[in-house]
């Protein structure tokens, strides 16, 4: 009988993902976008949900390539955890066409804030992950990755490096969230 002992891995951990920082939010691809917020809504009662239209990503790359694609997010907050929908407007291949082009769907990436992009890339790369697709935001001044591990669908990690706007604007959907009422379940920014 082989049994785990989590004690026992901890120095090993140094070089893994789970170094880099914790899981702060849970992301979705659904194929009916919809539907998915009415779930998150009515079912579970997270929200309310903040709607960022056709987001501007810059110098972004797919396998490596540069793109360009045309995608929303609407973002909400289930007590602490924060929840992501995704819906991409054109067929540009993505991880996120990719994605619904498989027939996937449940729990697509989990995200992680890290402070270091460059050590974030070496420890990926150290781990095995695969840089499936990057970008940049606002300049530059914030940057993403999304990692394939390797698990299966549902085990892509997001690495986050923000910028001063992009903590602040969590922090005001969190605070939307506590004592929410069920009202407008879908907002812009700023309301």
């Amino acid at each position: 009988m082989v049994t785990f002992n989590p004690l026992s891995e901890v120095g090993a951990i140094k070089h893994k993902l789970a170094s880099l920082g914790e899981v702060f939010q849970i992301a979705f691809v659904p194929a009916d976008f919809d539907a998915a917020l009415r779930f998150w809504t009515e079912t579970i009662g997270a929200g309310p949900f903040f709607l960022m239209e056709h987001i501007q990503a810059e110098d972004c790359k797919y396998k490596g390539k540069p793109t360009s694609f045309d995608f929303s997010a609407a973002i909400g907050y289930w007590g602490d955890l924060q929840i992501e929908l995704i819906q991409q407007h054109d067929s540009v291949p993505s991880i996120y066409t990719s994605w619904l082009e498989q027939g996937l769907q449940g729990l697509h990436h989990v995200c992680v804030a890290v402070k270091d992009m460059a050590e974030t890339r070496r420890v990926c790369a150290e781990s095995g992950a695969t840089v499936m697709q990057e970008a940049k935001f606002r300049g530059g001044a914030a940057e993403v990755i999304y990692v394939d591990t390797h698990g299966g669908p549902g085990t892509m990690v997001e690495f986050w490096k923000p910028d001063e706007s992009g903590p602040k604007f969590f922090a005001s959907v969190r605070d939307a969230a506590r004592g929410w009422d069920g009202s407008r379940p879908l907002r812009r920014p700023g309301e």
